[in-house]
């Protein structure tokens, strides 16, 4: 299941990709990168390292002077680098981000090499031998081909065998229980009122379009279309008639249709209150008196006691009015299509084609399928992830390199302490209240302090689909066994390999793996600001989170409680709104001036943003003023200040399809990222003066406009 409460820096997959992990995946963590090696350790925090001699450590020949910096800044940034780097065949985007996952990519394919040639000397049930086994298992396409859809026929012919919707419901027990989630998902996460203990979360899903508009806005009458024909072929790939897999599609998008009308919007599902509805189990089965909950629990070993979050009552309502009114061979032409959609692409040539032709192409516009061994790699981090992880840590960060950044961590906190404390806007009772959240924060760096046990998981070197289902039920069981149990704030939601870097409400922790602690982000040999401009506005970026417009509902301890005053709130809304108004203004797409940004789905990432800028800003003055001698000097002809803000941009570089660009308008919480180059420094004084920029340039907005949260 998806956790939607947790707050990462940046998407860095596209949906396609996302879509087609299939629901295999080894934790509820947001989709993610596979991420490069995080070798170079950080510097104290306080301090500047020197630089080396005839070495630039931001590449000035990079700007394009043509640009004024005060006009467009992300294009004086990096229009050049966009120029010279065009996005890969394989690829729907490309920019800092991705390469930095392309290079992640070849250093966990030699790790995954390693354990795949070592395997059979390997100790016997060591994660090395396993993630060995994993690898090979999915690089034998010759196996995989021959096989054909035979790992799921045993499914496809227990549900040819539903005969009644009871039936089904004793079907979708037993599937959940194997791992495979269909219609909706459930999985543990911390009680909002309770956040010390762990309870079960039912969540909307069962969609295979975006979101709900695909079906509803008759704009995207020519997707539906195209999803109409993958779902048909997805069917004649095993062996249903073309007539008969035509009918079969209508029905499946019909039925789809329906639980779309009752699903929330990316916009909405953003607002706490629609992530989490506590009920009883009597309770709950009022609203689907056909699927009863007592017996899916013991379905799934799990015992509920006072309740669970059955997150958006009213899906589960419709979901319960189709086993209601919805014919059995509807039923079962919708689990048979997503059961093969699923799988397709752990199964042959054919379905891995077929679903790259429609998530790949039609909705991301990407031209070429990444070779089998990204797709295995990736398959592999889904299932065991953490365990790669572990082997990855110990080739690639060291227990220094921790201790180091946490340095860095505190010292742009303590920024974030300062601005929360001088905020004149604030009254001293809600100011009290964010500053006890403010020492509640605990930071983890690089890697868990303490490795998953995998000691339960069986894979062997010859079965691909097998280990695939092997390992979902066994994730499956690891994260449903947590319901009932206290929370365990140092567990982490991302795995050390990914290029990214997350806040949670509900455990009040902020989250920086080792991938994510090496250039642009960080540099060991660069100044300080490079480091603060990069690493140093991402912690503050995550630690705002904790009082955005979602983390601000939430208290030091995970609770969703208000600590607020009235007034105070709605000075706050007040502010927000400007940033809302702010980035709806936003047309990224050339040539689509109707396409803009949506500010409200958007505005938890651009506070965040914006907060991270100023507090990582604050930061590399109170770094500077310990050392006076820094202060005044430029490096490649440009100050402190500027090089803060040209590694800001740096970061967001990149370049994106137009297809994936309208389908990240309409699903992402991130803006695109070159609005995240220019949104938070056209807001900031100190942006301006350091470049000089007057009024009225585009990158300095209005007075009456200018936005100022944190």
């Amino acid at each position: 299941m998806s956790k939607p409460f947790l707050k990462p820096l940046a998407l860095a997959v596209s949906l396609a990709l996302s879509l087609a992990a299939c629901g295999k995946q080894e934790s509820a963590a947001p989709a993610s990168t596979p991420a490069p090696s995080a070798s170079a350790a950080p510097a104290a925090a306080g301090t500047t390292a020197a630089v080396d001699a005839g070495k630039s450590i931001f590449d000035v020949s990079e700007l394009d002077k043509n640009i004024n910096a005060c006009q467009d800044f992300n294009g004086f940034v990096n229009d050049k680098w966009v120029a010279a780097n065009p996005i890969p065949p394989d690829r729907s985007r490309w920019g800092a981000f991705d390469k930095l996952a392309e290079d992640s990519l070849n250093t966990q394919h030699k790790i995954v090499e390693d354990a795949a040639r070592n395997a059979a000397q390997a100790k016997p049930g060591s994660i090395e031998q396993k993630i060995g086994w994993l690898y090979q298992s999915g690089m034998n396409q010759d196996a995989i081909e021959k096989a054909g859809f035979d790992p799921i026929k045993p499914k496809l012919d227990a549900i040819n065998g539903l005969k009644n919707n009871k039936q089904v419901v004793d079907y979708l027990d037993k599937s959940f229980a194997h791992g495979d989630m269909q219609v909706f998902s459930f999985g543990s996460g911390a009680d909002f009122k309770h956040a010390d203990r762990q309870i079960g979360y039912t969540f909307q899903s069962g969609l295979g379009l975006p979101t709900r508009d695909y079906y509803l806005d008759p704009k995207y009458k020519d997707i539906r279309n195209a999803y109409l024909g993958y779902i048909a072929k997805a069917l004649e790939l095993t062996g249903v008639t073309t007539a008969d897999a035509r009918k079969q599609a209508d029905q499946v998008l019909a039925f789809e249709t329906e639980l779309a009308k009752a699903s929330l919007a990316p916009v909405d599902l953003r607002k706490p209150d629609n992530q989490y509805h506590f009920v009883s189990v009597k309770q709950a089965d009022k609203v689907t008196p056909h699927f009863g909950w007592e017996k899916f629990f013991a379905a799934q070993g799990v015992t509920i006691d006072k309740g669970f979050s059955l997150s958006q009552p009213k899906f589960f309502a419709e979901f319960d009015h189709l086993l209601a009114r919805a014919p059995v061979a509807q039923w079962q032409a919708y689990l048979r299509f997503h059961t093969i959609d699923d799988a397709s692409p752990y199964l042959s040539k054919a379905f891995q084609d077929n679903k790259f032709a429609f998530y790949g192409k039609t909705l991301s516009g990407t031209p070429e399928q990444k070779p089998v061994w990204k797709r295995v790699l990736r398959a592999v981090n889904d299932s065991m992830g953490m365990a790669l992880g572990e082997l990855y840590v110990a080739r690639e960060f060291t227990p220094e390199a921790k201790t180091r950044a946490l340095e860095l961590v505190n010292n742009v906190r303590d920024a974030l302490k300062a601005r929360i404390e001088n905020l004149a806007w604030m009254s001293p009772e809600t100011k009290a209240k964010a500053i006890d959240k403010w020492n509640k924060f605990l930071p983890k760096i690089g890697y868990p302090d303490k490795w998953r046990d995998w000691s339960g998981l069986t894979i062997t070197p010859d079965n691909y689909y097998a280990n695939l289902e092997a390992a979902a039920k066994f994730n499956y069981d690891y994260d449903i066994a947590k319901i009932g149990k206290p929370t365990d704030r140092k567990e982490w939601g991302m795995t050390p390999q990914t290029v990214n870097a997350y806040y949670n409400p509900s455990d009040n922790t902020i989250n920086f793996p080792a991938a994510i602690l090496q250039p642009p982000f960080f540099n060991a040999k660069a100044d300080d600001a490079i480091n603060y401009g990069g690493i140093g506005a991402v912690i503050g970026h995550e630690s705002s989170h904790g009082f955005d417009d979602e983390g601000s509902q939430f208290d030091g301890d995970g609770n969703q409680v208000n600590w607020w005053t009235k007034a105070d709130r709605e000075k706050f809304d007040a502010r927000t709104a400007k940033l809302v108004q702010q980035f709806d203004a936003y047309t990224p797409i050339k040539d689509k001036p109707d396409a803009h940004v949506n500010g409200k789905l958007t505005l938890g990432e651009n506070i965040a943003d914006l907060g991270g800028l100023n507090v990582g800003y604050d930061a590399l003055q109170a770094a500077l003023k310990k050392n006076p001698e820094e202060a005044g000097k430029k490096i490649d002809g440009y100050t402190e200040d500027q090089r803060f803000f040209l590694n800001w941009a740096r970061v967001w570089r990149g370049s994106i399809r137009e297809k994936q660009a309208l389908l990240q308008l309409n699903t992402d919480p991130h803006a695109p990222a070159s609005l995240r180059a220019i949104g938070a420094p056209s807001n900031m004084p100190a942006f301006a003066a350091a470049f000089q920029c007057k009024p009225g340039d585009a990158m300095v907005r209005p007075a009456d406009k200018q936005v100022n949260i944190w």
